[in-house]
């Protein structure tokens, strides 16, 4: 069995990967890179572990081709990477992991069965975290495939915690919060030890803050608290996504506006958020450039309403002793931070606007205020890490 672990992401228009090489108990990243253009011209680029290209490549395939089309152009390169060989594993990020699914799992029959029957609840992220897990399946049977779930950290949440204010029929039935990006928030509370043990194990929040937003409580390391409930639609809001809502919005939009499950699917999940509040785009960086009102206003609220949500976990914390920033508008995006700590003094933060420009790992003043911080989150090696524990070596 080849000694390395191919990590896969699969999202609607690309495929993200990487490629780990396993030695002496130790990881080491070798490759990344995606395939890109599902649905259109399929395109896959890479670059190894000092981001030298490797590969420029485009599929045969004619424009439309789907995701079995993409993985089997990424299979068949990776065996001539390998020099006829293949990964001795796969491990997948998959969104929604249920009640059930609480640590990373070997995907079989069974396993697959019950996370298809959780496309409902993750409708945007599942069938397309499942695709290249079926596709792998048929053309490459004998790979061991390994399930590593978004909503796993979560799950030692208390049940009051976890509760809505629904009968019990429905916490029986599964309706709870699950919270996501739990492979980033695992991966963060790790590199705290590392980066600051003086708050690692006290009160922390962390925001993830990307197309998709959420933010998580740790407490000791653990997570306690996530903004993101039942589905990931709930919460900060998002790139395309409203984040927090009166239900009765909805029920307004169904009796007086005529919209059936399919119209507010597709608009909760693709019209909301930055784009149907700005009317321009769901990219913080269309809406930085943009000296329209409503790239302001989109801006103004994300950061009013990503305040107002870190507030709240550090009430339910009993205090703050850390903030953290991570992912794509949490790590490269400085106004974004700055628009959400000034509107956090409450708690004694202080942000050292000269650090923030800088994008230094600290970014907050010297002195009795509770550290911020700027953090590289890394999930794809908590995949690896997770999908050579469940395979035993490869």
């Amino acid at each position: 069995m080849d000694s390395s672990i191919l990590v896969v992401n699969a999202g609607s228009s690309s495929i993200k990967f990487m490629l780990f090489e396993h030695a002496e108990g130790h990881l080491a990243r070798r490759m990344r890179g995606q395939v890109e253009g599902i649905g259109t011209r399929l395109r896959l680029v890479a670059f190894e572990a000092a981001d030298e290209p490797v590969v420029e490549h485009s599929g045969k395939e004619e424009a439309g081709a789907g995701s079995d089309a993409a993985i089997q152009l990424l299979a068949g390169w990776m065996r001539e990477y390998l020099s006829g060989a293949f990964p001795g594993a796969v491990g997948h990020r998959v969104v929604h992991g249920g009640s059930r699914f609480d640590q990373p799992v070997l995907i079989d029959d069974d396993v697959l069965a019950e996370l298809e029957d959780l496309v409902p609840l993750a409708p945007l992220h599942q069938p397309l975290n499942l695709a290249p897990i079926k596709a792998m399946r048929q053309s490459r049977p004998q790979t061991p495939q390994v399930a590593c779930f978004d909503s796993a950290f979560h799950r030692g949440h208390d049940e009051i915690t976890q509760r809505f204010a629904l009968p019990d029929w429905l916490w029986q039935d599964g309706v709870r919060r699950y919270g996501f990006h739990g492979l980033s928030y695992e991966y963060i509370a790790r590199a705290l030890r590392d980066l600051a043990p003086e708050i690692a194990d006290g009160r922390v929040v962390v925001a993830h803050l990307g197309s998709g937003a959420s933010l998580c409580a740790l407490k000791g390391g653990a997570s306690v608290e996530s903004s993101m409930g039942f589905t990931a639609l709930d919460g900060l809001p998002m790139g395309t996504r409203p984040g927090r809502l009166d239900p009765g919005v909805l029920l307004y939009l169904i009796n007086q506006k005529g919209m059936d499950g399919h119209e507010l699917e597709r608009l909760l999940y693709h019209e909301c958020g930055l784009k149907g509040l700005s009317g321009i785009s769901n990219d913080v960086r269309d809406l930085l450039a943009s000296d329209d009102p409503g790239a302001s206003l989109a801006l103004e609220y994300f950061c009013h309403r990503t305040a107002a949500e870190i507030g709240a976990m550090a009430v339910g914390l009993g205090g703050l002793d850390g903030l953290v920033f991570t992912a794509g508008i949490g790590e490269n995006v400085p106004e974004i931070r700055k628009g959400i700590c000034d509107r956090l003094g409450v708690f004694g933060i202080e942000l050292d606007e000269d650090a923030n420009a800088r994008h230094a790992r600290v970014i907050s003043r010297e002195g009795p205020c509770p550290p911020v911080m700027v953090i590289a989150t890394d999930e794809e090696r908590m995949i690896a890490e997770h999908t050579l524990r469940v395979v035993g070596s490869v």
